[in-house]
């Protein structure tokens, strides 16, 4: 019987996969060679979807994008010679795109199905766990600290000071979250993999649990994603059930568990402590801190707070070793971080490469350039409070330092693309609008600021003359200082970066001189 692979991945799905998948059911009745369809999970090369895999003695072959209507010729082309379909895209592994990438969180996309416990185990699932039993809290919690592994959500931290931190607090009670509430623009790494990798992120809880004595953890997933809400409740179960959360984690003798929370729609509940506001039952509001919340954090008590791809990357580190981690990556940004291409790119999905590698190697090389087949203007890299950076910094590793050195941050890995036609002025009063309708509105520059700051780019781009463009360039300027110093979390902190960027890069889109714009 010849396996046929299709993601049963949401984009997937949205694309045609499911029409597919009934086609391929309808049109193999009645072929001398019977077949059998596995829904996998997705390998993130998502202008291929739907993506059809095949296998053979030699390894899966792909044929992709697909429609329903191609999936007779497809069925022909494999009752003969194969490579001659128009769709056929030869050995999956060998594409380029693919081939040259370094997974280490998604080495399993598209390979797996994402609720087989035991395909997650013939393919190292749960290894990790085993060793932090084996070795103790105290060596494991060393462990994520030697990895070098830092916050992948955007700030950064250092993961294994977080762990130590909470480890270390005295407490009757402690708890793990996962800030799952993925809002950037451009960003879909953490849906794939809750989607399509559920036991991972699980693993990764249940091994930071019993590291820092937490008995009970959420993972607080944005209303969006009700796709990958229904996969991780059927994988708690599954996980449950077969020991590897409950009283007795993998035969510890340590008691965790976890369930899943669905957010409201908010967008500030992406910063930790909204988040917690919100899994307490209240409205998402940014707490100022101290305390943070490793040491007072939900209901008060001791928290472990990460997002996705950081706790997913536990159970490798674990499994590993540190050093095998170190060994990715460049500087202090060590391992591998899976950037997400999106916008106006011709090949837009999912690249784990380790620090180091360009952004014009990731959007030229990978993404093949704009999809419109225009110039490329700029790329916002770090979510929709990202900093726009032109072609002419594209040469700069992606890597947290070397970013923070041209005013911009890597953020959650979302990058997105634009061509020569997009503009700025207009992005720039976008980036305030947004921060207005999102903000929480505990603090005065936020609050106030994102507001005034719409206001001042209106007058900007209506001002009459050179004096008058001056005058509201130089306030728009004080305003976004006042934001970016003086507000309590990141939402209003960030959201001049792509103001002071457009004008930097760009003076032309508010009709100012480039003398003016770098005042």
């Amino acid at each position: 019987m010849s396996a046929f692979h299709v993601s049963g991945d949401s984009l997937a799905r949205a694309v045609g996969a499911e029409e597919v998948v009934v086609a391929l059911i309808t049109h193999a009745r009645g072929r001398v060679v019977p077949l059998e369809v596995k829904r996998t999970s997705s390998r993130g090369l998502y202008w291929l979807e739907p993506l059809l895999e095949v296998d053979t003695p030699q390894g899966r072959i792909g044929f992709g994008p697909l429609t329903a209507a191609d999936v007779p010729s497809v069925l022909e082309a494999l009752e003969g010679e194969p490579s001659s379909h128009p769709l056929a895209l030869g050995l999956v592994e060998e594409l380029p795109y693919l081939k040259t990438q370094q997974r280490l969180l998604f080495a399993r996309a598209g390979i797996t199905q994402p609720l087989d416990l035991d395909e997650y185990r013939d393919h190292g699932g749960f290894e990790g766990l085993k060793r932090a039993v084996a070795i103790g809290g105290e060596q494991t919690a060393t462990e994520v600290f030697d990895s070098g592994l830092r916050g992948r959500g955007g700030a950064a931290f250092p993961a294994g000071i977080k762990w130590r931190t909470v480890r270390a607090t005295e407490a009757a009670q402690k708890y793990i979250v996962c800030n799952a509430d993925e809002g950037d623009s451009g960003t879909f790494a953490d849906r794939m993999l809750m989607e399509g990798d559920p036991f991972l992120l699980i693993e990764g809880m249940a091994i930071a649990g019993i590291t820092v004595g937490a008995t009970y953890g959420y993972i607080y997933v944005r209303s969006e994603y009700p796709d990958a809400v229904t996969t991780l409740r059927n994988a708690l179960e599954i996980a449950r059930s077969n020991g590897y959360l409950g009283a007795n984690v993998g035969g510890s003798g340590l008691a965790f568990d976890m369930e899943v929370r669905v957010g409201a729609g908010a967008y500030i509940c992406g910063e930790e402590t909204a988040l917690l506001d919100s899994l307490e039952g209240k409205r998402g509001v940014v707490r100022a801190k101290p305390p943070i919340p490793a040491l007072k954090g939900l209901f008060g008590q001791p928290t472990l707070v990460h997002n996705v791809l950081t706790l997913a990357s536990v159970p490798l580190i674990l499994a590993k070793g540190a050093q095998f981690y170190r060994d990715y990556g460049m500087g202090r940004s060590l391992g591998t971080m899976p950037f997400q291409l999106a916008g106006n790119i011709r090949h837009g999905g999912l690249v784990e490469r380790a620090f180091g590698l360009t952004l014009r190697e990731l959007v030229e090389d990978y993404g093949g350039g704009t999809a419109s087949g225009r110039p490329l203007k700029a790329a916002q890299v770090g979510g929709p409070l990202g900093a726009w950076v032109p072609p002419s910094q594209f040469d700069t590793p992606l890597d947290y330092e070397a970013f923070a050195g041209i005013g911009a941050m890597l953020g959650h890995g979302g990058v997105v693309v634009a061509d020569d036609s997009l503009d700025m002025a207009h992005m720039a009063r976008f980036a305030l609008e947004f921060c207005a309708e999102e903000s929480c509105g505990k603090c005065t520059p936020c609050r106030i600021g994102s507001t005034r700051g719409v206001e001042v780019i209106d007058r900007l781009l209506a001002a009459p003359d050179q004096s008058a463009r001056d005058e509201q360039v130089i306030i728009l300027k004080d305003l976004c200082d006042t934001m970016q110093y003086g507000s309590l979390c990141a939402l209003g902190g960030m959201a001049p970066f792509p103001v002071v960027s457009a004008l930097k890069y760009f003076p032309a889109d508010f009709g100012l001189q480039p003398s003016e714009a770098e005042q």
